[in-house]
């Protein structure tokens, strides 16, 4: 099969292009023949035969003429429809996957596939929603001056992203932010779109708020990396990895650390609330990890917190926690209770309230038989590894799974 995978970005950022990499290159090494297409960038490592790609994008630099043009170029991109059609014509694919592409890319290059498969070319599209990008102009579902999660503009009205300044406090970003999102909306090109897979039953539910999607989306939680079983010696902390940001429940968190003096917190990661954590007392600040030094942080901690307050999806701290024997303390919120085992592997508390994320981590802290036994039951956990995943996935593909199932990882 001849994939061809989609996403703005072609170097490494985040999540979307852990995920994009990674499964590119298992499908490849199942024999299948996979391109990419996406932005130009000096740290691009990924490709397509004719390096056809768009220009790069720098919303924060470039030139001043770049940026005025940039407004009408987040909406709609003819240059993305000529170089798509460039990889379209020569690569041939059977299947566009499509990722995160909104505003770089635009969804004009749906147009573009649709426009070659009307021509004889069986093509079918495929989307991973990776967030809230195709209802939600802000991508978050959440007011980032206010903290608020919001869901005013599920079901299309995108004006209240304008009236809550919701893109970057800004009410002409946002106004862009707003148009775009309506622009398409009344275009109608996401219903070429053959399959949404949702990374939560979470997602999932918002996206079904558009009649339009409810019909196409499917619930299949991220791969994990195969973890090897380790019996480990616990240490008496409490782990926090991740970025130090007020959506991820930071500032709860610390408030609740300075109340107990005789808990020990480990902090691993960076943000802009680094500042705050280096004056706590009780709360080691490791910085930055990842690898072999990350993973023993989480390995021998007696148990880790994750105290988000937006809508989550599905976290990888969550699943890498548990896969390395250390249960969680969730916030109950988003995709995260689909991730944890309640009274098994981890507990949950009211995101947001902090008198119960205290009394929760007083409890385990003073009950190490019972934490210990949560970490012994993690060792059944079983979240889908990329085999698992793309044999899910190659249904998708092929059109033999149905919108509305649901692929359960537990």
């Amino acid at each position: 099969m001849r994939i061809l995978i989609i996403n703005k970005f072609l170097h490494f950022v985040g999540g979307s292009e852990t995920y994009i990499f990674k499964l590119g290159d298992y499908l490849k090494s199942q024999g299948h023949e996979v391109q990419y297409f996406g932005m130009e960038h000096e740290g691009r490592c990924v490709g397509n035969a004719v390096n056809a790609y768009t220009s790069n994008m720098d919303f924060h630099g470039g030139s001043k003429l770049s940026k005025l043009t940039y407004p009408l170029k987040t909406i709609y991109s003819t240059e993305a429809r000529k170089k798509i059609r460039l990889v379209l014509d020569d690569f041939k694919p059977d299947v566009c996957h499509i990722n995160n592409f909104n505003y770089q890319l635009t969804p004009s290059i749906i147009l573009e596939i649709r426009k070659w498969r009307n021509e004889g070319n069986k093509c079918r599209i495929i989307f991973t929603a990776h967030d809230y990008q195709l209802i939600c102009p802000n991508h978050m579902c959440n007011n980032p001056n206010t903290g608020e999660n919001c869901e005013k503009c599920l079901g299309g009205h995108f004006i209240n992203c304008i009236k809550g300044k919701c893109i970057h406090g800004s009410t002409a970003k946002s106004a862009i932010g707003a148009m775009e999102a309506t622009f398409w909306k009344l275009n109608g090109a996401y219903k070429y779109i053959d399959a949404m897979i949702c990374c939560s039953e979470f997602l999932k539910t918002k996206m079904d708020s558009k009649p339009l999607f409810a019909k196409k989306t499917v619930a299949m939680h991220n791969f994990v990396d195969r973890m090897e079983w380790k019996e480990t010696e616990k240490k008496d902390y409490v782990i926090y990895f991740g970025r130090f940001s007020k959506e991820k429940g930071i500032d709860t968190l610390l408030k609740v650390c300075k109340e107990l003096p005789d808990v020990q917190f480990v902090f691993a990661g960076t943000g802009p609330l680094e500042n705050e954590i280096n004056g706590i007392f009780n709360i080691r600040n490791a910085g930055f990890q990842r690898g072999e030094a990350l993973e023993t942080l989480i390995r021998e901690a007696r148990f880790s917190i994750y105290p988000s307050e937006w809508y989550e999806n599905c976290p990888f701290s969550v699943m890498e926690s548990q896969m390395y024997g250390t249960p969680v303390l969730g916030a109950d919120i988003g995709g995260i209770p689909e991730l944890i085992q309640v009274g098994k592997t981890g507990e949950l508390f009211e995101s947001g309230n902090a008198a119960e994320l205290k009394e929760k981590i007083l409890k385990l802290w003073n009950d190490k038989a019972l934490t210990e036994w949560y970490s012994k039951n993690c060792r059944d956990i079983q979240f889908d590894d990329i085999e698992a995943y793309t044999k899910k996935l190659m249904l998708i593909y092929k059109g033999k799974k149905t919108a509305g199932t649901v692929a359960n990882n537990r």
